[in-house]
């Protein structure tokens, strides 16, 4: 007989996937456990696998379409019987016992074709080494349905290899159309790229969004770590400026609670959080991911680095879990290491307050009345004016300050 599986419940707080990639077709015999699809949720991805063995009847949903909890994804049954289509989505989930969902590798979000067509190139236009040639050959590529990156079109290792990924043209990410005014890319909004804007969007029309930017001086710090960077190379941590700055934020928020927090809309009621999951907005090639650091309150300084360098990793391996992107109380967003004075972060919404970290450069400045060359730095706190007011937001990010200058307070101060 026939059965609908629908999309499981992946993880606290997930309502809808996008569907990136099948992974079985229609027709396919399949195992119990055998992964079916890949499923983007809020900035991961999962492959969902297969409740029982038999056979692929009908695949219920399109690459790049979204589909919530609870429809249907797919028609299982035996060999010659037909998968007729559901009635409407029904908001119930199957009760069978489904397995659990793991995290699957991170591929580039595979784009639906425009409706324009992408002509394949003829042999001689083909731009591409020998040894590119060669490792299309190797990876089964057609070299002529590939768009190439590199100079004047040509067609580079990972352009074949991102093909292979994603099982389609590169072409297909950003396909030439001819405009009215001139020749244009349209490149599809997919995967996380697609998730980063709806959550910038409802971030910017859920809260009151003001930024407070102070100076600090963090040549304390600077030299503090740079007698602490040997020792953390030999445990094979890599030591940077961040967890120094996150254990002085742990800190501020004890102080000042209202920044820790989350506006809870329908009952009006403001939550205080009474733990410190602080998120690490990291860049990835797929977009924007926010690892959370569980429970930061309690580890030190290298701990705290060894898990930041972690989770990165991860991050950009495409490797992380839901539980691993979910529960922060309070974003950290570094974009120092990329240059720019300051910026104004958008708050990782349903949070209250997210703190922007810049370049440390040495400036001139004045210290009890003398000209001397220090190691400044910008830090920046937009912040849901509704929940707080910015004297309070002021006074946080003077004791953020007040920790930063003088270090010696992270390792004096206890839980």
């Amino acid at each position: 007989m026939a059965f609908e599986f629908r999309l499981p419940d992946i993880g606290e707080g997930v309502a809808e996937g996008e569907v990136v990639k099948w992974l079985v077709k229609e027709g396919a015999d399949v195992k119990e456990n055998q992964p079916l699809v890949e499923i983007m949720t809020d900035k991961v991805n999962v492959e969902i696998p297969s409740p029982r063995k038999g056979t692929i009847l009908k695949l219920m949903a399109k690459e790049g379409g979204t589909v919530k909890v609870g429809q249907v994804l797919l028609v299982i049954g035996e060999k010659g019987e037909q998968g007729s289509a559901p009635p409407a989505v029904s908001p119930t989930i199957t009760t069978a016992k489904t397995p659990a969902v793991v995290p699957a590798k991170a591929t580039a979000p595979t784009p639906s074709l425009a409706p324009v067509a992408v002509t394949p190139k003829k042999p001689q236009e083909i731009l591409a080494t020998p040894a590119t040639r060669k490792l299309a050959r190797d990876m089964g590529v057609d070299l002529a349905t590939v768009q190439g990156t590199g100079p004047g079109g040509r067609i580079t290792d990972d352009d074949v290899r991102r093909f292979k990924d994603v099982g389609r043209s590169a072409a297909a990410v950003a396909i030439t159309v001819t405009g009215p005014h001139g020749v244009e890319e349209r490149v599809p909004m997919r995967g996380i790229r697609r998730k980063v804007a709806e959550h910038m969007v409802k971030s910017r029309d859920s809260t009151a969004q003001v930024t407070h930017v102070d100076e600090v001086d963090m040549t304390e710090v600077v030299h503090l770590r740079e007698k602490a960077k040997a020792s953390a190379e030999k445990q094979g941590i890599k030591l940077t400026y961040l967890p120094f700055i996150i254990k002085a934020l742990v800190l501020a928020l004890k102080k000042y609670p209202y920044l820790n927090a989350s506006l809870d809309d329908e009952k009006q009621e403001i939550v205080l959080k009474k733990y410190y999951n602080i998120g690490i907005a990291t860049d990835t090639e797929q977009g924007l991911v926010v690892p959370v650091v569980k429970a930061a309150e309690h580890k030190s300084i290298t701990h705290l680095a060894e898990e930041i360098s972690k989770l990165s990793e991860k991050a950009r391996a495409g490797q992380l879990t839901l539980d691993e992107i979910q529960g922060s109380t309070f974003t950290v967003t570094n974009v120092g290491g990329i240059g720019g004075v300051f910026a104004t972060p958008i708050i990782n919404y349903p949070e209250v307050a997210i703190l922007g970290v810049h370049k440390i450069t040495k400036r001139a400045v004045v210290k009890d009345n003398q000209i001397v060359i220090r190691d400044m730095t910008y830090l920046s706190v937009s912040f849901d004016h509704r929940v707080l007011d910015g004297a309070m937001a002021a006074q946080f990010m003077n004791a953020i300050k007040q920790y930063l200058e003088d270090p010696k307070l992270l390792l004096i101060e206890t839980d």
